[in-house]
């Protein structure tokens, strides 16, 4: 049985049409055993998955229709993620998490590779802790700065979906990004690594954890990241003119951005970040909080993804 969560408004709306002219056509077609169930608004996946995890016994196989957004939502109703056998059809602006995994863009390729040629191969998890002991658990990569704060104006935006439907969806990024890169404030951060060694950043814009390569729709800001190995890479950059840094974000397309003096990166399985001001956080782009300190872990081999 699969329990297919699909979010309507994925794709700029186009979620629920995707779901109904191909997905379940299909799933009939292959006389498959599925449940659907659709989220209406912030937080309704994670109460499915939370639900689901408390009546099911075993493996529970997930199939989530949707973007990056809609898989973070489902890990937080995950009470043991190692249950999960996650299906993922990518409808998001983003689809970070299907980019690396190489997952097919088309709906009904996507769904091949879970039901026929694909198969259950393991992944890392990362998990943010705030000192008030609130957690997120994230499957792509976690941020505190400027790229949370994109994420946050984004997810507000009222132009972003009008955009997305136009195909100019990068457009409304890049316009949030330069508007945030210019009125960002000089904020001191420190990294602490999992040997204790401290890592002072003067005048941080952001530091991002990353399980697996691209963020923020297809910067490269990790290219050795592996998510199977049980470590965060990280992309802090920091004591850089603002007009660098404008110059320096393309080349992060490429993977090529640690060639720019003050963009670095580190390993490390655990860290804690510091900032001298509270900071907007997010996780797999869902932005929540602020906070000035956060804690965060990699579990590895944590949940089983179908992948080509």
């Amino acid at each position: 049985m699969y329990h297919v969560i699909i979010n309507p408004a994925s794709r700029s709306g186009r979620g629920l049409q995707i779901w109904k002219s191909q997905i379940e056509p299909a799933l009939r077609r292959k006389s498959i055993s599925y449940r659907p169930y659709f989220s209406e608004k912030a937080g309704d996946t994670t109460h499915i998955v939370r639900e689901l995890f408390g009546r099911e016994y075993g493996d529970v196989s997930l199939l989530i229709l949707g973007g990056d957004g809609t898989v973070n939502e489902a890990l937080q109703g995950m009470d043991d993620s190692s249950r999960a056998v996650l299906g993922y059809i990518p409808t998001g602006s983003s689809n970070d998490l299907a980019r690396d995994l190489k997952l097919p863009k088309k709906p009904l390729d996507a769904l091949d590779v879970i039901l026929c040629s694909g198969s259950p191969r393991t992944m890392d998890l990362g998990t943010v802790l705030y000192p008030d002991g609130e957690r997120r658990r994230f499957a792509v990569s976690c941020g505190i700065g400027f790229d949370a704060a994109v994420c946050q104006e984004a997810l507000h935006s009222g132009i972003k979906d009008a955009m997305n439907r136009l195909g100019l969806g990068k457009l409304t990024y890049l316009g949030i990004a330069l508007r945030q890169l210019f009125a960002s404030k000089a904020v001191s951060g420190k990294l602490t690594l999992e040997d204790g060694r401290p890592v002072d950043i003067g005048n941080m814009l952001f530091t991002a954890c990353m399980l697996h390569r691209f963020e923020g729709g297809g910067f490269m800001f990790a290219p050795d990241a592996d998510a199977g190995d049980g470590i965060l890479n990280l992309c802090a950059v920091g004591d850089l003119p603002k007009l660098f840094i404008l110059l320096a974000l393309p080349t992060a397309f490429w993977g090529k951005h640690y060639m720019v003096r003050g963009i670095t990166p580190y390993q490390s399985g655990s860290l804690t970040i510091e900032a001298s001001l509270p900071l907007w956080i997010h996780t797999d782009g869902e932005v929540t909080r602020k906070s000035n300190r956060i804690s965060v872990t990699c579990e590895k081999a944590a949940i089983r993804v179908i992948c080509p």
